[in-house]
C-alpha cells in the first residue's frame, strides 16, 4: 500500500514515527507538504500536483495539519477525498474540530461534560460574563491558540476584566471558561483510533503554571482511566467524527470534563507515557479502511 503522510515537517517525531511504522509494515510511505500541493479541479477529475509531479497510486493519507494551515489543509484532504482515497482524518472533521468554539457547542448539545464557558463580541457586558462562568479565578483562551499559547488564568475580577477587555478591544475572539481548582494543573489526554481508546496519560504542568502542556515543560505518565473517563473520551471523538484524536479532559468533582478533542495529536508525550505503539496502531487503522481499487 502507498501511504501519504501530509506533514509540513519530516523530521517531526510524529512524522517519523508513522513512517516508521509503515515501512515497518511492508508499505510504501511518502510525505508530502500539504502548503506545497497545488489542486487541479475539473470535472470528473479531481487531483493533485506536488512538486510539479502528479501525485498518483495513494491508497490512503494520514493529515498531519497544523493549526495555522487548518484552511488549505483541509482543502487538500478534501481533494483525496473526492479522488476517493480514503483519509484517515476526514476533512469536515478536522475543520469541526479546529473551530473551539462550535466543538463546544456540539459537545454541550450532547451531553458532555465541560468547564463552563462563555462567549461574547463585546466588552459592554463583561462583568455579567466573568460572572456566568462563576467568578474569579477564571481562565481565558484565544480561538486560535494552540499548544497553552494564548491560555490565561485570571486570578481576580478586575484582572480577568482588563484581559478580556484588552483581547475584544482589538477584535480577538476568545472564550471565558470555569477554573477546575481541584484539577490541579493537571489533565488527562486520552489517544482515540477508530473509536477505541489506544492510551492514555495524565500530564502535570510544572509548579506556578496552572497549564499542563508538555510544550510548556509539563511532565505525563500512563493513567488508568475510570469507566466515565473512558466513555467520554470515545463519545467526544465520535461526535466530532474523528478517526484518530486526543481527547484532553480535566478531572472534576463532577466528573471528566472535555476542554478540547484534538485532530492531529502528538505522538511523543503518549509514546513515552505509555510504551504503546500509537504510530503502529493508526497504520493498522489505515490497513482496516483503506480498499484498492
Amino acid at each position: 500500500m502507498k501511504i501519504a503522510i501530509l506533514s509540513r515537517n519530516p523530521n517531526l517525531y510524529s512524522t517519523k514515527r508513522l513512517v516508521e511504522a509503515g515501512q515497518k509494515r511492508g508499505h510504501e510511505i511518502v510525505v508530502l507538504d500539504h502548503l506545497k500541493c497545488v489542486l487541479v479541479i475539473e470535472k470528473n477529475r479531481p487531483h493533485i500536483y506536488y512538486r510539479g509531479e502528479e501525485v498518483k497510486g495513494v491508497n490512503a493519507v494520514i493529515p498531519r495539519i497544523g493549526a495555522s494551515a487548518t484552511f488549505y489543509g483541509a482543502a487538500v484532504v478534501r481533494q483525496f477525498e473526492m479522488m476517493k482515497i480514503f483519509t484517515a482524518v476526514e476533512s469536515q472533521a478536522l475543520v469541526r474540530s479546529r473551530d473551539k468554539l462550535r466543538s463546544l457547542q456540539l459537545l454541550a448539545r450532547a451531553g458532555i461534560g465541560m468547564p463552563k464557558s462563555a462567549f461574547a463580541s463585546t466588552t459592554k457586558y463583561v462583568d455579567n460574563l466573568i460572572e456566568q462562568v462563576g467568578g474569579a479565578p477564571v481562565v481565558v483562551k484565544l480561538l486560535e491558540g494552540t499548544q497553552g499559547i494564548g491560555v490565561i488564568l485570571a486570578e481576580t475580577h478586575n484582572s480577568a476584566k482588563s484581559v478580556i477587555e484588552a483581547f475584544l478591544g482589538v477584535k480577538v475572539n476568545l472564550l471565558v471558561q470555569e477554573f477546575i481548582k481541584e484539577s490541579k494543573s493537571a489533565d488527562i489526554r486520552v489517544f482515540v483510533v477508530d473509536g477505541q481508546i489506544i492510551g492514555a496519560m495524565k500530564r502535570q504542568g510544572v509548579e506556578g503554571d496552572f497549564r499542563s502542556n508538555l510544550h510548556r515543560g509539563g511532565t505525563a505518565s500512563s493513567i488508568e482511566l475510570s469507566k466515565e473517563e473512558k466513555a467520554t473520551a470515545i463519545r467526544a471523538t465520535k461526535k466530532l467524527g474523528l478517526g484518530i484524536a486526543g481527547v484532553d479532559m480535566l478531572q472534576s468533582n463532577r466528573g471528566p470534563l472535555v476542554m478540547e478533542v484534538n485532530s492531529s495529536p502528538g505522538l511523543q508525550g503518549i509514546e513515552g507515557a505509555t510504551g504503546v505503539d500509537i504510530a503502529g496502531k493508526i497504520i493498522e487503522y489505515v490497513e482496516r479502511n483503506e480498499h484498492v481499487d
